[in-house]
């Protein structure tokens, strides 16, 4: 079994509140959801309101297609163009 995980770390330029954060939080999560098939959550930065932190991980039995569907996630949440990606890190291990 291959779990692959992404963390992703967004900065809000124009949001000057929580609630203009959990908004575009709640799309951004609520679009992968709805095209990928894999969990994902806010895992920090909850009390700041420029940072967005979002965790994503999938599970499966090929690391490329693991690779791949991760690479395709990012690509997404880029063109959504809701907050500007500051960094991200994939990992993929065997378990």
């Amino acid at each position: 079994m291959v779990v692959g995980t992404l963390k992703i770390e967004f900065y809000l330029s124009d949001n000057h509140s929580l609630k203009g954060k959990r908004k575009v939080v709640r799309s951004m999560v609520d679009k992968v959801k709805a095209r990928f098939n894999v969990a994902i959550a806010e895992i920090g930065s909850n009390d700041k309101w420029q940072k967005i932190e979002l965790g994503i991980t999938t599970v499966g039995n090929d690391r490329r297609h693991i690779d791949s569907s991760l690479n395709h996630i990012l690509a997404f949440l880029e063109s959504l163009y809701l907050a500007r990606v500051i960094d991200c890190h994939v990992e993929i291990f065997n378990v």
